[in-house]
C-alpha cells in the first residue's frame, strides 16, 4: 500500500521549549499537501530525523508513582495557561541535556512534589510513548515507579504552580467521576489504579 510522503520540512516559529514547522508531503494518490507540526526539537535535529533517518530522541519522562508506605498515587494539580485553568496531571517534564530520564524522574518528582524516588519498576510502562500524534511528534518515557517521603512545595519554580496530592484507591474511584478537568494520561492511570490498587504497581 503507498503511503504519504514528506518532503519538505520547514520551521514556522522557534521558542526555545516549542516551535511550529510546516511539513510538506505527497499524499497516498500523489496529491500535495501541508501539514503543521509542534515540537520540542530544533530545526537541525527535525531535518537530520526527516531526511537523513537520525533517531529520535525521547523529550521528557510521565511519572505514575506510588508512595509504597502511604499506600497511595500520587498525582498533581496544575494551572495551565493554555486551558487557563488548574488540571489533573502526573508529575512530568523534560528531559534535560546530559541527563538520561532515570534523573528526569528523580528530579521533576522532587521537584513538583518533594518526594524522592526510591526504585523504577521494571516492565512497567513504555521507553517512547506520544502524547497527540496528530499534532505533535512530542514522545515521553512512560514510568512506573515507588517514591517516599513528604509531600513539599519548596521546590518548585517561579512559574508553576501545583498542588502535590496523594490519593488512595477509593479516592481515585471518587475522583474519576468528578467534573473536574484531567490530562488523559493522569485519567488513565487514575481508572488503573481505582480498579486495581497497589496491583498497578507490582513488577
Amino acid at each position: 500500500m503507498k503511503c504519504n510522503k514528506v518532503t519538505k520540512v520547514k520551521p514556522l516559529v522557534e521558542t526555545r521549549y516549542l516551535s511550529l514547522y510546516e511539513a510538506e508531503y505527497e499524499n497516498k494518490i500523489g496529491n500535495a499537501r501541508t501539514w503543521t507540526i509542534a515540537s520540542r526539537k530544533d530545526n537541525d535535529t527535525i531535518q537530520k530525523q526527516y531526511f537523513e533517518n537520525k533517531e529520535d530522541k525521547t523529550d521528557g519522562v510521565i511519572i505514575a508513582a506510588y508512595h509504597k508506605d502511604k499506600k497511595k498515587l500520587v498525582i498533581i494539580k496544575q494551572f495551565r495557561i493554555p486551558l487557563n485553568n488548574y488540571v489533573y496531571e502526573l508529575t512530568a517534564g523534560l528531559i534535560d541535556p546530559g541527563e538520561d530520564a532515570r534523573s528526569t524522574i528523580g528530579r521533576e518528582l522532587l521537584e513538583e512534589t518533594g518526594l524522592t524516588l526510591v526504585d523504577v519498576i521494571k516492565g512497567k510502562g513504555s521507553d517512547k510513548v506520544y502524547v497527540s500524534a496528530g499534532m505533535t511528534d512530542e514522545s515521553l518515557a512512560f514510568v512506573f515507579c515507588t517514591c517516599e517521603g513528604e509531600i513539599s512545595d519548596e521546590h518548585l519554580e517561579d512559574d508553576e504552580c501545583i498542588e502535590a496530592l496523594l490519593i488512595s484507591q477509593d479516592e481515585a474511584k471518587e475522583l474519576i467521576q468528578s467534573e473536574e478537568k484531567f490530562d488523559i494520561k493522569c485519567f488513565l492511570v487514575l481508572q488503573s489504579f481505582a480498579l486495581l490498587g497497589e496491583k498497578l504497581f507490582e513488577e
